[in-house]
């Protein structure tokens, strides 16, 4: 067992959400699924309780612990794509799925988790700075899904 691990809170669906996940992201898996042993605020003895999954490699647990703590901005899933294939592929496949777009290259799915699909390119472009970055960053504030065009171009000046 990993010492630390991402845990989600969702109502009901870690199940759900944990199967979508690792059909959607590479090096994604469920593993374990845990049913309740007895009765618990917002669910009762059998259902599923934890859910052990993995995303992008990155060890996770979901916990069905019912409507008390929905999930925020203040916690996303940063995914470096390679380029524009990759990066709409993902994209789509969150809000497609029932979830919804937002500024940046940010997504919120289904359940509420949020999502950044950043290209490498635009990464690249912040990490060196100057005005290169300035002009990256500038494109990449009227985006909501990254063009990697835009941004290669922006790069270029």
């Amino acid at each position: 067992m990993q010492k630390n691990t991402v845990c989600l809170w969702f109502d009901t669906d870690a199940e759900a959400a944990a199967r979508f996940y690792a059909r959607t992201f590479p090096d994604s898996a469920v593993g374990h699924v845990q049913h309740a042993p007895g009765d618990f605020p917002g669910g009762a003895q059998g259902q599923v309780l934890v859910v052990h999954f993995t995303v992008c490699g990155m060890a996770c647990i979901g916990l069905n612990g019912g409507p008390n703590f929905p999930q925020t901005e203040a916690f996303s899933f940063q995914i470096a794509t390679e380029d524009q294939q990759e990066t709409d592929r993902l994209w789509h496949a969150i809000v497609d799925n029932g979830g919804q777009e937002s500024d940046c290259g940010w997504c919120k799915d289904r359940w509420g988790v949020n999502w950044q699909i950043t290209p490498r390119t635009l990464t690249e472009a912040m990490a060196a700075g100057g005005p290169e970055a300035k002009r990256a960053f500038d494109a990449m504030m009227t985006m909501q899904k990254i063009d990697v065009a835009a941004i290669d171009a922006a790069r270029r000046g």
